[in-house]
C-alpha cells in the first residue's frame, strides 16, 4: 500500500478487474471485437463470423438474468395465479402497484430461493412511496406454497423492518399467509434469526414508525401475532381470516365444531374480538384504506403529522338542531362529528366494535386529529370493558405519533352490575384512564351534554391535565344524573313514602335543585371549564385552539414505562 492515505484493494495474480468501455455515441456494438487482455482477438470478432452479430461474454449473463427476472416477477405457477384471480383477488404485484405511487420503487430478495422453485420465497419486500413519502412494504405472495414461511422469508422481513427503522418510514404489511412451512421448523422456528424474531422487531418499532397491514386472506396460528402487533388492521370481509387453531383443530381440541368464518373471519374480528380496526369489501379498498390512513401519519415518531389543505364541512344541520338539550333524548354523535371536521376527512377506526364509543381520525382546518367520542345511540354512550379498552389503544396510538385529541363528551359513566365487575370493568377503566393520562399530545375536550363522574374523568375530564375543556350550552357536568343522585341521597327517605303522588312531587323538586346546581354557566363561574362556545362557533375555536395548543411541548414522562393495567 502507497502512502497517500488511500487504500487500495490487494487482489491475487491471476485475478484481472476489467472496467468495460461503452462505444462511442453512433457506434453500433458488432463493430467491436472483444479483446483478451493479452490483445489478442477473442474469435468472436464480426471477421470471424462473416460479419455477423458479436455476442460478447457479458451477453448471456444479462439475458440470463434477465429471464430470472421476469420469471421471479410472476410468482407461482400460472393455475395458481389463475384460482387467486377467480377468488376476486388481486396478484400480490397488482397490489404493490395500486399502493405505490407510480413510477418509484426497489425491490429486495426477488430472486431468493428462486433456484427451489420458490419465487421470493413467498414473499416481496419492497420499499416505494405513497403520497410523496417513502415507505416499506412486505408482501406475502399466495400463489407460492400458499404465502408460507420459509427459511428466507423472515430473513426478509426481517431485514424489511430493520430498513423501516433505518430510514424512518411506516412499514406496511400486506397480509395473505399460511403461516410457517411445518416442513422447514428446524431451520426457522428456534434460535436469535428464527421467525420469531419478526415479532421482536414489531414490538421494537412500535411507537417508532408506523406499522399498518391489509389482510387479504389467512393468517393462522403464529402469524396471526403479525397483524395483532401492527398499529392498525384493515380486513377484506370473506377472504381475511386469523385464528390459533383450525376449526379441525378446535374440534379435536374441544370438541367445537365452528366454521372458519365464526372462530376468525373479517367480520367476527372486526365486531366481536376487536382485532380489525376497518372492514372492507374487496383488495382495492383495502389499499385505499391503507393510504387514507397513512396520509394522517408522520413518517416516524420524531415527525409532525402531515398538514392538508383545509376544507370546509359538508353541508349539516346546525349544532343547536343536532345536539338535543334533553340528555336522556339519545342522538348520533357522527353527526356532529362531521359538522365540526373537514369534509370527507374522518376515517372511523374500529366502527363495527363497542359502537358505543366512537373512535377515528380527521383533519380541523387540515389538521391532523384523534376524535373520541359518546354515542348516545348505542348503549345511551355509557362506557363497558371493550370500549375502554379501544379509547386506550387510540389515544395510545394518536400519542406515539403527535397527533392531538378530540373528546366529545356524552358520557353517563361506566356500566355497572355483577356481570360487568367480573369481565374487569375496574381494570379496563384504569387502562382507559391511564392512556388519558399519560398522553402528553395536546387534548381538547368539548362537554356536549353528559359529563358524569369517573366518565367524565376518562373522557379528559379538567382533572386529567388536557390542554382545554369547553362546553356546549347543553353540557351538564355532574358526579352523577338526576334520578341517579336523588335516589341515591334520599333512598331511605323515599322507601317511607307511602303517597305515589307525593313521592314523584318530592323527586321532581329535587332533580330540578340538583339540575340547578350542576348548570354549566354556574360552571364557567366557578372556572371549571375553560369556555362555553355556542355550537356555530365550536369548530373555529377548536381550530384555533389546536393550532395555539400545537406548539406546547410533547416530552415522555421519564421513565421506562408505565405498570399498565392490562
Amino acid at each position: 500500500m502507497g502512502g497517500g492515505g488511500g487504500h487500495r484493494l490487494s487482489l491475487p495474480e491471476h485475478r484481472v478487474l476489467q472496467r468495460r468501455v461503452p462505444p462511442r455515441a453512433g457506434w453500433r456494438r458488432h463493430q467491436h471485437a472483444a479483446v483478451r487482455p493479452d490483445g489478442q482477438g477473442d474469435g468472436h470478432s464480426a471477421a470471424a463470423h462473416g460479419g455477423g452479430r458479436v455476442t460478447e461474454p457479458g451477453d448471456d449473463l444479462h439475458k440470463r438474468a434477465a429471464e430470472k427476472i421476469e420469471a421471479a416477477r410472476l410468482g407461482g405457477a400460472q393455475k395458481y395465479r389463475d384460482r387467486q384471480i377467480a377468488a376476486g383477488k388481486l396478484l400480490v404485484r397488482d397490489r404493490l402497484e395500486r399502493l405505490l405511487d407510480p413510477g418509484f420503487g426497489v425491490e429486495d430478495g426477488l430472486l431468493a430461493r428462486s433456484e427451489q422453485g420458490l419465487p421470493g420465497d413467498a414473499v416481496v419486500t419492497a420499499m416505494g412511496k405513497v403520497g410523496g413519502r417513502p415507505v416499506c412494504v412486505v408482501a406475502n405472495d399466495y400463489t407460492v406454497k400458499a404465502g408460507t414461511w420459509g427459511r428466507k422469508t423472515f430473513e426478509k422481513i426481517t431485514r424489511m423492518q430493520e430498513v423501516a427503522l433505518e430510514i424512518g418510514a411506516p412499514l406496511i404489511y400486506l397480509i395473505d399467509s399460511a403461516g410457517a412451512r411445518i416442513d422447514e421448523q428446524f431451520e426457522s422456528y428456534a434460535g436469535r434469526r428464527a421467525w420469531g424474531n419478526i415479532f421482536y422487531n414489531l414490538v421494537k418499532l412500535s411507537g417508532r414508525v408506523p406499522q399498518v397491514c391489509a389482510m387479504f386472506g389467512p393468517s393462522p396460528a403464529g402469524s396471526a401475532y403479525v397483524p395483532a402487533l401492527c398499529d392498525v388492521i384493515v380486513m377484506v370481509e370473506g377472504q381475511a381470516t386469523a385464528y390459533i387453531g383450525s376449526p379441525r383443530m378446535a374440534e379435536m381440541a374441544t370438541g367445537e365444531k365452528v366454521t372458519l368464518e365464526e372462530m376468525g373471519g373479517a367480520r367476527m374480528h372486526s365486531t366481536r374480538s376487536g382485532l380489525g380496526d376497518v372492514l372492507v369489501d374487496d383488495d382495492a379498498a383495502a389499499l385505499h384504506a391503507l393510504r387514507d390512513y397513512l396520509a394522517f401519519m408522520p413518517s416516524s415518531w420524531r415527525e409532525a403529522p402531515p398538514l392538508a389543505p383545509a376544507r370546509e364541512p359538508a353541508p349539516h344541520r346546525p349544532v343547536a338542531e343536532i345536539v338535543p338539550e334533553r340528555e336522556n333524548l339519545a342522538f348520533d354523535m357522527h353527526e356532529l362529528v362531521g359538522a365540526v371536521v373537514d369534509a370527507g376527512s374522518f376515517l372511523e377506526i374500529k366502527a363495527l366494535f363497542a359502537r358505543e364509543l366512537i373512535t377515528g381520525f380527521a383533519r380541523l382546518g387540515g389538521r391532523p386529529v384523534g376524535v373520541v367520542a359518546n354515542n348516545s345511540r348505542i348503549k345511551a354512550g355509557v362506557l363497558f370493558p371493550d370500549s375502554s379498552d379501544k379509547a386506550a389503544r387510540f389515544v395510545w396510538l394518536c400519542n406515539a405519533f403527535g397527533i392531538p385529541l378530540l373528546f366529545l363528551q356524552d358520557v353517563p359513566g361506566f356500566m355497572v352490575g355483577a356481570t360487568v365487575e367480573k369481565q374487569g370493568i375496574i381494570r379496563h377503566g384504569a387502562k382507559m384512564l391511564f392512556a388519558v393520562c399519560e398522553a402528553t399530545v395536546p387534548r381538547i375536550a368539548v362537554m356536549v351534554r353528559k359529563a358524569y363522574g369517573g366518565g367524565y374523568l376518562a373522557m379528559s375530564g379538567s382533572p386529567t391535565a388536557p390542554s382545554a375543556v369547553i362546553a356546549l350550552p347543553t353540557a351538564r357536568p355532574a358526579l352523577m344524573g338526576p334520578a341517579a343522585a336523588i335516589n341515591a341521597i334520599y333512598a331511605k327517605r323515599l322507601e317511607a313514602m307511602e303517597d305515589l303522588d307525593e313521592r314523584r312531587r318530592f323527586v321532581m323538586a329535587k332533580q330540578q335543585e340538583y339540575s340547578d346546581d350542576v348548570d354549566i354557566f354556574q360552571v364557567a363561574s366557578d372556572n371549571a371549564v375553560e369556555a362555553i362556545v355556542p355550537g356555530d362557533e365550536l369548530r373555529a375555536d377548536l381550530i384555533r385552539r389546536f393550532e395555539l395548543y400545537s406548539r406546547r411541548p410533547a416530552e415522555p414522562h421519564p421513565r421506562r414505562n408505565g405498570v399498565y393495567p392490562v
